[in-house]
Parts: structure tokens; sequence; C-alpha cells
């Protein structure tokens, strides 16, 4: 910390309003191992001299890891920003530091009075004892990194000899000193004076995956289960299910997710598409948990045994991808919690267990918890619940409705599961007011669902896209599911096959972190009547499927040339990085992603199993910054055509002098292999029974 600051106190040269910060440093931002992080701050000083900011990056161990400078991004509101970029997993946290910049000021002046006429040889001189300063001040091995250091000094003494140099014209002395080489030099290692910092702030530095990957979610009941000639089914199994695994490798997934597999009460237990009687043999909703069988921690005997489910896991980390299980924290009527615990559970006045409702629906089925009545037994139960799962090999969980239970419980029960075991990653399935889903993020919780689900206009996704990944982005990473088992949208139901491309293009593009419902390989997009969720809904029933009928659609195929390109592409895996580019048409959708080539990260991450490519690792190779492109048509039944306004400057590049409309610059479909000469304006146009989106890698030819 610097001496010129008080914490807690304004210092010399101001820094106000700097984020990510998270109510007050509360608690952490949010970042993930190579992620690119935004900070920001206000940063200004009285008079007219110029400020400057760096944003410093702070390890585990309270020292400084690195800094980067900052740049008015406002001018006219003193708002700096500057990118950090966090290398290994921990507990992290920043700060800014403003400072005078007294080679700014004297740039700006001197610029001013020499072309002028005025106080030449005064500023002049000036520059001399600024350089002399510089020279002194700032150590060689400090100046460029990478054997440059020579050539830094270099420059800047040949500065202060300029300026010194009384028989070459003015112009020419300044231009020495304001050479690129000079204010290169001095960007790397700048003369700082009355530097001011800001209070430090937490950043939790996650995983990679914890930020992005694809997730695939599964019934293990369904996958191998058949009927029998007398009508009766039987259960597909761990074993069964595991036969699926390369299939799902296959298509790019980084993630299995199984819904919940412990024992289903039969108490009230849902049949059919959600009626009120069950059948024989209908296997049940698996969030009815609870029975003779055992609990939370317990495995339906259908599915197999606690080895089976281990064999599971080790399977699907042969295909380089990791379980993650869902946990519904409600019981049924047979639950053993409801004889071992009755005070986990609300009693009515005529004695009886309230049951959930949400009138006029009752879903007798399902008892919630009541988390005041005994709240440290509650709760030691359940983090034994979730640690007997991650014993068992889980490193992910989905929480069914997070929002109908107390954020302090979740609060608690996270910290205590980061104390053991900071690997395991929470997603947050919480279709809920903005206020409780953005405070289970804040409280720990490392992935959120969305209201993406909902979003199908133009003006909705580009306001939805802009607002997950802007801000808010250091605190809720955003995970988007073009349907689940829940949810099946009308935009699908109506749209065919086109429709499920489009949402899977947007999905897998639009967020670091995606999910695909099984199923929507077979476009399966048939509601029930009156409702938004499938007809025949697995959550009541078996359903296995035959997958040899996929390629019929392409969907699949699809799915894993979008998860081979976020592979690939290290600007998709991130989120803070997202570009809206206006077009024409209000029905075409266009936005990039970019990450500069400085930024890049050097070596492949591997988080766990078979991960997302952060970029080559050969350092001899040629580094350029990644751009991609996204253009979509979000009319699934017609051709649409539009002109698309690129921000060049988002996406790293700058137009030749004449007209920008002409080629100046390669696009590359990776979707299609084609490849396009593009100016700034390009015409595209999109066919949904051909092409639903351009997805594209540019830079310049």
């Amino acid at each position: 910390m610097s001496p010129y600051t008080t914490p807690g106190r304004i210092g010399r040269i101001p820094v106000l309003e700097v984020s990510p910060v998270v109510e007050a440093g509360r608690w952490p931002a949010k970042a993930v191992v190579g992620e690119v992080v935004p900070i920001e701050a206000t940063v200004f000083r009285e008079g007219h001299d110029a400020v400057a900011a760096t944003a410093v990056l702070i390890a585990p161990d309270g020292s400084d890891h690195s800094w980067a400078p900052m740049v008015d991004v406002a001018p006219g509101l003193d708002r700096f920003r500057g990118f950090l970029q966090p290398d290994a997993e921990g507990d992290w946290s920043f700060r800014v530091e403003g400072w005078s910049d007294p080679y700014a000021t004297w740039v700006h002046d001197a610029g001013i009075k020499i072309a002028a006429g005025i106080d030449t040889e005064l500023m002049l001189a000036e520059g001399v004892r600024l350089f002399d300063r510089i020279c002194r001040r700032v150590p060689d091995d400090a100046l460029v990194a990478g054997g440059r250091t020579t050539r830094a000094a270099r420059a800047l003494t040949a500065a202060r000899r300029a300026l010194g140099d009384a028989s070459r014209p003015a112009e020419a002395r300044f231009a020495v000193a304001t050479s690129p080489e000079v204010t290169e030099a001095l960007r790397r290692a700048p003369l700082r004076e009355l530097v001011s910092a800001s209070d430090s702030y937490p950043l939790r530095v996650s995983r990679p995956l914890a930020l992005a990957g694809a997730w695939y979610e599964m019934f293990p009941r369904s996958e191998g289960a058949y009927q029998k000639k007398d009508g009766t089914w039987v259960s597909g199994t761990f074993r069964t299910a595991a036969k699926r695994l390369p299939a799902i490798a296959a298509m790019g997934f980084d993630v299995v997710y199984l819904t919940p597999i412990s024992p289903i009460g039969t108490t009230f237990r849902k049949g059919r598409n959600n009626s009120l009687e069950a059948l024989p043999g209908d296997p049940g909703s698996p969030y009815a948990i609870g029975s003779a069988d055992g609990g939370h921690d317990a495995i339906h005997p259908d599915l197999g045994t606690e080895k089976d489910f281990k064999a599971f896991v080790s399977a699907a980390r042969e295909q380089g991808m990791e379980v993650a299980l869902d946990i519904a924290l409600n019981a049924s009527p047979e639950h053993p919690w409801i004889t071992e615990h009755p005070e986990w559970f609300v009693i009515r006045a005529d004695g009886s267990i309230a049951y959930a409702e949400n009138p006029p629906k009752k879903y007798q089925d399902i008892y919630p918890l009541s988390f005041d009545t005994d709240p440290e037994g509650l709760y030691a139960a359940m983090l034994d619940v979730f640690r007997t799962w991650i014993d068992r090999g889980v490193t992910l969980f989905r929480i069914d409705n997070p929002h109908t239970k107390p954020v302090n419980f979740w609060e608690w029960l996270l910290a205590e599961v980061h104390a053991t075991n900071p690997e395991v990653i929470f997603l947050s399935e919480a279709f809920t007011k903005p206020a409780m889903m953005q405070t289970l993020a804040r409280v720990g919780f490392h992935q959120s669902y969305t209201y993406f689900t909902w979003r199908n206009t133009k003006e909705e996704i580009e306001e939805y896209l802009a607002e997950v990944s802007g801000p808010q982005g250091s605190v809720l990473r955003p995970s988007f599911w073009p349907t689940t088992h829940d949810i099946l949208p009308p935009y699908l139901s109506d749209g065919g096959v086109a429709a499920f491309a489009v949402r899977a293009v947007l999905a897998a593009t639009g967020s670091p972190t995606w999910g695909i419902y099984s199923g929507y390989e077979l476009v399966e997009n048939v509601p029930r009547p009156g409702a938004e969720e499938q007809i025949d809904n697995e959550k009541y029933e078996y359903r296995p499927r035959d997958w040899e009928r996929a390629d019929e659609y392409g969907i699949a195929l699809l799915l894993g040339k979008l998860n081979e390109i976020r592979r690939a592409h290290p600007a998709l895996q991130q989120l803070r990085n997202l570009t809206i580019h206006p077009t024409t048409n209000s029905n075409v959708v266009a936005f990039s992603r970019r990450i500069p080539a400085d930024r890049l990260p050097r070596a492949t991450a591997k988080p766990q199993g078979r991960t997302m490519s952060a970029g080559g690792n050969d350092r001899r190779a040629p580094r350029h910054d990644d751009v991609v492109v996204v253009v979509l048509n979000l009319d699934p039944r017609n051709a649409q055509e539009s002109v698309v306004d690129l921000n060049l400057s988002a996406l790293g590049l700058s137009a030749p002098e004449g007209d920008d409309s002409a080629p100046f610059f390669v696009a590359h479909d990776l979707l299609s292999g084609e490849t396009y000469g593009w100016g700034a304006h390009p015409w595209v146009r999109l066919d949904p029974q051909v092409r639903v989106a351009h997805v594209l890698q540019v830079g310049r030819a």
C-alpha cells in the first residue's frame, strides 16, 4: 500500500468507485484462472496536471503479483479501466493506484507552447529536468521485460540528450522525447508521483470450468430402460447410462449432469404428464426424494449400487467429462427425516406436515424443509449430504430452486464446502426475481440459470447479452439453456429444426457456460397442452430414445461443432468481452467476442478431464487477437438479409484510408468452412434451411 494513502481514507489523488466490488467487499468478486478481469475506478485530481491509474493484482499470500496500466475510457468523467489476469486459483485481491503523471503533463503543455513559439526553451529545459528524474528513478530492468531493457533505456537516454541539444530545432527535440519508443517505455514503467492507492478488494479465482463449460443433462433411468411385453417397465441403470457417455463426449460436452438419483417416495406419487394418480410401474418424480431405501445420501436401488455410481463417474472421467448432480432440498412423505426429525418440517394446525403448494397448485408428494426450527441440526445434515456425494466423485452440483431456501443457509453451506473442496462448482436454478437471483450469486453460487430461455426478439436478446456480460458478470455467471426438463418455450415448439439450431448457436456463443437437455438432438418439441413443457415429460416416466435418428436432424452435429469452436477459441471462454454490432434487420443479431493477443493464455488450461483449450502453448508461434463474430438469423422460417455495421475498434481492426466498406479483412466461417473478404459494413443473407448463423473468426488477411 502506498505511504500516501491511509486505508479507508481518500488519498492525495482520489481513487473512487472501484469495481468489481461486491457490497463494499463483503463478498468477493468472481474470476477464473486465465480470465481477463476488467478493473475500473474514477481517478482525478485538482488543477490541470495529468493523472493516471494502475490496477494491481495481489496474490493470495498478500504479495503484489502483477500490475496493468489503466486507460481513461470516459474522457471528462475520469473513468479509468485496466485488465488483470490471475493465473492460479485462490482468494486473491486487487487495488487501484492513482498517481500524478508528470510526463503526460509536460507533453501536453510543451506540445502546445512549442507549437505556438511560447516559452520554447523553458519547456525543453523542463523536459531535460523531467528526463533526468526518469532515467534516475526508473531502473533498467523495470522498463521492458524479455531482453529488451537496453532498447528502452536507450530511447529514454536519447530523449534526455536530444532535449538538451540546442543545435537541433525545438520541434525535432520534442519529437524525440515523444517518440513511440519513449511512450512505450513509459507505459510499461511510468514515472509515478503522489501515488495514492484504493483499499484492497477481494477477488475469488476458481478453476476455468466455473466460468466456461458445456453441460449435458440426462435422466440415467431412461438410458437403457425398456418395456416388457406385459407392459411393465425396467429401469435403466448407471451401467446402461454409461454406454451413452462416449456419444455425449463426442459432441464435446464437459459435464454430464444427472437429475436426482436418490430413492423416490410412493405416497402421492405423480403419474405420467404430472397426473395426480400414478399407475403401477410409474417411476415418479425424482424430485420427491426419500423412501424406505433412504434419503438424500442414498442411491435409488433401480439405478444400481454406490459401486456402480462410482464406476459411472470413472467412465465419465475417462471420456474427459465430470459429473454434476441435481440436489433438491425437499422430502417425500416417506423420507427418513419425517420420522427421525419432524422438527425439520412445518407442522400445520391439524398436526399434518405442510406439503409444497403454489395455490391453486398442490404438490402433495413433496414436503418443504423448515430451516428455522433446528437450523444447527438441519444445516449439518445438509452439509453431510453434499460431502457424501463429493466423496463419491461429484464435482459439480445443480441446485433445484435454491431461492425457496434461506440465503444465509446458502452462504454458510457454500463457504463450508469451499473451505474443504474449492474445486466444487454450484449452479443455481433460480428462475426468480433479480434481487434473489443476484444475491445467491453474491453469497457463493458459481453459476446461475438465467432468463435467456424467454429472450426471443432482437431487442430482448441484445439487451440481455449486454446485461449478463457487463458489470453483472463479476458476480453472476450466466448459464444458457435452450430447454430444460421443465421448460419448452413456444419458440422451439413452433419453429422446428431451425429454431433448435438458432437457440443452440445463441446459447453456445452468448455465454461461456451453456447446457443441453437430453433429447435436444432429436428436436423434441411437442408441448403438453396448456403448458410450456414437453408432453410425456421425463420427470414422470421412462423415456428411452432412439439415438440413431439424431443424424436425421443434424442438431447433434451442430452441437459438436459448436463445442469444438468454443474449445478452440479463448474469446468464447470469456464472459465480459462482448460487443453488440448494429444490423439493419430486426431479425438479425450480431455480436463479437475478442481477446487481444497479449492477454491470450500461454498454455492449455486443464481443470479436470477434457476441458476447453485456453490457447496454444507454443511460444514461438505467431500470436494474434482471438476475435469471433456471430451473425444470427432469429427467424427460423424465412431467409433474412442485413447489413452489419461492425465496430472495428471492438474487433481490434482499423479501416484503411478511403472506403471502409471495401474488403480489408478476412472472415472465416467456423461452421461452414467458407472464407469471405469483409469491410466495415458487410451484407449477409441467412436462409434457415441452409444455415442459421455465421460464426466467424476474423482478422487481417
